[in-house]
């Protein structure tokens, strides 16, 4: 009795270990077959790319945000990056002394 009650108790974990297992077999027979090698070799470069990108994510999603003191001087930077961009800027040159 005391058995069973553990086996109950641990179901979800068995059940989860069976799949993992049947999952990694499935794979392993899978990987035997000349197609999913073939699969695995074309698409490298992307699956690659991929997890660069997710670990990209996973570490800038860590990194603290801005400081309030940061925040103003980063907004002083992007204006001006704006207003350049809008137009609203004084050449670099002077127009006069253009040489044709």
């Amino acid at each position: 009795m005391e058995i069973v009650e553990k086996v109950v108790k641990l179901r979800y974990h068995i059940l989860g270990a069976l799949v993992l297992c049947l999952t990694l077999i499935s794979l392993l027979v899978m990987a035997s077959s000349p197609r999913l090698m073939s699969l695995f070799t074309y698409f490298w470069p992307l699956f690659l790319s991929t997890a660069l990108v997710l670990a990209l994510v996973i570490f800038f999603a860590k990194t603290p945000p801005f400081s309030p003191t940061d925040a103003s001087s980063f907004h002083n930077a992007a204006q001006g990056l704006l207003d350049y961009v809008a137009g609203h800027h004084d050449p670099p040159f002077d127009a006069r002394h253009k040489s044709d």
